[in-house]
């Protein structure tokens, strides 16, 4: 708590900076034990140098490729409801002091709970690596030119780990606490899934994370709170909902972390698509809990769709190993925004590895569980 509030910075230098310093500030990354977690981003293999945090407040790089691949004249890029990083950036460094400081600390005590969580999956991503070839480095992960099905894996970045620049918060024990997460003794099933009849339709453009979250809370407590009462907890804009909103409200309003253990915000960029179906398997088999999908909703990934749209939220509630999928709630409707789109909302079952590519073509490239 110390370290946090002690660098984050005075309203008076945070206005006068420009966009780089700003986003510097507002996603601080701190130590947690063995852990790395920066604000607005989650736990992170490695801690984002300066420049690329700069580069996060630029819209996807995938974009000028794929509008290429797609029929000459669609709409592109129809905003459906997730916080971009810039955004993000912009609505932290609004905040006065005390509010900021506040949101800041919500979401390291979220972080410090789910370390554990965070640990366990690095040393999944770890095991399911193979050692680096020293003839030939490994590429920086990037969504895929190929179709879905075709998808390949992603292999870690090979930017140099650069040491965080804060020292650990000085917040509970300085040592590991035994996992918070429940002990999985058994191996995931072959095909699974939860939330049956509990899928939802967004009803603003910008509400894909009310409207997810409305199904992941409908499902735990068999009560349908309404979309606009989401959207006033998740502190949703015109710009969309953090997904650090998203993974608050699910640990403080649902019952899912009593099976799956606190939800974090977990960052994919050093996973492959065997660690990102495995990771499902386990929370979706296992602990029998829904995962916050956060992707680029992109034609490429998701074929249902007439038009590529922006960053989104959809549920994660299910897979099958034999046919290599996982299965989602859509809570898009296109043709609901647009007289020429297509009907996509509900229940769908989407490759793993297409999946994964939508994940990484997001500028957060993270998801919540």
């Amino acid at each position: 708590m110390k370290q946090v509030t002690e660098t984050s910075p005075g309203d008076v230098q945070l206005r006068s900076a420009d966009q780089s310093a700003q986003a510097a500030s507002m996603l601080r990354c701190f130590k947690l034990d063995t852990e790395n977690y920066c604000l607005g981003l989650g736990f992170v293999e490695q801690v984002p140098t300066g420049a690329q945090r700069h580069a996060l407040m630029s819209e996807p790089t995938t974009e000028p490729s794929l509008r290429a691949s797609d029929e000459a004249g669609t709409e592109q890029d129809i905003p459906t409801g997730d916080l971009t990083p810039a955004t993000f950036v912009e609505q932290r460094a609004a905040l006065p002091k005390s509010q900021r400081v506040t949101a800041e600390l919500d979401e390291m005590q979220a972080a410090w709970s789910g370390r554990e969580k965070a640990r366990e999956l690095r040393e999944i991503a770890q095991a399911n690596t193979p050692p680096p070839n020293p003839e030939a480095p490994a590429a920086t992960p990037q969504p895929s030119d190929t179709t879905p099905a075709q998808a390949p894996t992603a292999t870690p970045t090979t930017t140099p780990a650069v040491a965080p620049t804060r020292t650990a918060p000085t917040v509970g024990p300085s040592t590991p606490v035994p996992s918070q997460t429940p002990a999985a003794p058994v191996a995931a099933p072959a095909s699974a899934y939860i939330m049956k009849g509990f899928q939802t339709s967004q009803e603003k453009g910008y509400w894909c994370g009310p409207a997810t979250f409305q199904s992941i809370d409908w499902a735990d407590d068999k009560q349908k709170d309404t979309q606009a009462s989401w959207a006033k907890d998740l502190g949703s804009t015109t710009g969309g909902t953090a997904i650090s909103a998203m993974v608050k409200q699910t640990n403080a309003k649902t019952a899912w972390p009593k099976a799956a253990g606190p939800y974090i915000v977990q960052n994919v960029k050093g996973w492959n698509s065997q660690t990102f179906f495995e990771v499902h398997q386990k929370h979706l088999g296992v602990y029998k809990a829904p995962v916050i999908e956060h992707v680029q909703l992109l034609k490429r990934y998701f074929p249902y769709l007439a038009f590529n749209h922006s960053g989104h939220y959809q549920v994660g509630r299910g897979y099958n190993k034999a046919n290599g999928t996982i299965a989602i709630f859509e809570v898009f409707n296109e043709r609901r925004f647009n007289s020429r789109g297509n009907v996509t909302d509900g229940p769908r079952n989407i490759p793993a590895s297409a999946l994964f590519n939508a994940t990484l073509a997001n500028s957060f490239q993270n998801i919540g569980l």
